[in-house]
C-alpha cells in the first residue's frame, strides 16, 4: 500500500504528537503507513501524489479569515503552500481529508465565505448528515446524526457552488463538505475523543478559546457526552482510497 500523508501545523508537541497519533490509530495505519509532516516547522516538501494513497490535514491556531497584518509569516508561508497543494488536489481530485483547519484552507481555496458569524465554543456538538451526506461513500454507516467534539473561532458562512455540503450542526451551518467525488473538508475533529479534548483544554486554553478558568468546564461538559462516531470517517478514509 502506498502510504497517507499528515500535514500539520500545531506548534505544541504535545498537542501535535496527540493529534497524529489519534489520526493514525483511528485509521487502522502504521507509523509507515501515515507519513507525517509538521507545516509550522518545516516547509512544505516536494509532494509526489503518485506516491501517496491521500492527504490527511489536521487542525490547528491558523485563521483563514483573521487579518492579513496579523497573520505570522509561518501562517503566510502555510497558506501558501496549501493553496497551492490544493491545485494540484482538486485538479486531480486527490483523496484529500481536511480536518477543522481544511475547512479554512479549502473553503478559502475554493472561494467559500469563510469568517466568525458561526465560531463554536470547545466541546461537544450534535452533527446532522445532509441528504448527501447520507448518501456519501466516506459517511457509509454513519447515523443521521451523531456527536462530535469541535471547537474553532472561524468557519464556512457560505459554500461556493462548486462545493456538495454534507452535514452541519445547530451552531454551524456547514460542518462538512465536499468538492469534486474526493476531496472533503470537516469542522468537526473526527480524530477527537475524550482523551485528546482532554490534553488539548489543557494545552490551548490560554488562546482564547475559552477563558482559562472555565477549563475545568469544557472538560466537565465533554465527560457528560459519549462521541465514538466521528473516527469512522478515518477508518472509511483509508479503506476507500488505499492503493
Amino acid at each position: 500500500m502506498k502510504p497517507f500523508l499528515f500535514l500539520g501545523t500545531r506548534a505544541e508537541d504535545v498537542a501535535a504528537d496527540g493529534e497524529y497519533d489519534a489520526v493514525r490509530r483511528y485509521a487502522g495505519l502504521s507509523t509507515e503507513e501515515l507519513l507525517r509532516v509538521r507545516l509550522e516547522r518545516d516547509p512544505m516538501p516536494v509532494l509526489d501524489l503518485d506516491a501517496c494513497s491521500g492527504i490527511v490535514v489536521g487542525g490547528g491556531p491558523f485563521n483563514s479569515s483573521d487579518p492579513p497584518a496579523e497573520k505570522s509569516d509561518v501562517q503566510v508561508r502555510v497558506e501558501g503552500e496549501m493553496a497551492a497543494l490544493l491545485d494540484d488536489v482538486v485538479d486531480r481530485d486527490f483523496p484529500f481529508l481536511g480536518a477543522c483547519y481544511g475547512v479554512g484552507t479549502l473553503g478559502v481555496h475554493q472561494g467559500a465565505v469563510v469568517d466568525r458569524t458561526y465560531s463554536e465554543p470547545v466541546g461537544p456538538a450534535e452533527i446532522e448528515l445532509t441528504p448527501d451526506g447520507l448518501a456519501d461513500p466516506l459517511l457509509a454507516g454513519m447515523p443521521p446524526r451523531f456527536t462530535a467534539y469541535l471547537g474553532h473561532k472561524e468557519a464556512v458562512r457560505e459554500l461556493p457552488p462548486s462545493a456538495t455540503l454534507l452535514a452541519r450542526s445547530a451552531g454551524a451551518p456547514v460542518q462538512m463538505f465536499r468538492v469534486r467525488r474526493n476531496v472533503y473538508a470537516t469542522q468537526f475533529h473526527p480524530e477527537l475523543d475524550l482523551a485528546g479534548i482532554e490534553q488539548r483544554v489543557d494545552v490551548y486554553k490560554s488562546y482564547g478559546y475559552f477563558a482559562p478558568d472555565e477549563a475545568a468546564d469544557v472538560v466537565a461538559n465533554a465527560r457528560a457526552h459519549r462521541v465514538t462516531w466521528p473516527m469512522r470517517i478515518l477508518r472509511n478514509f483509508v479503506e476507500r482510497y488505499a492503493r
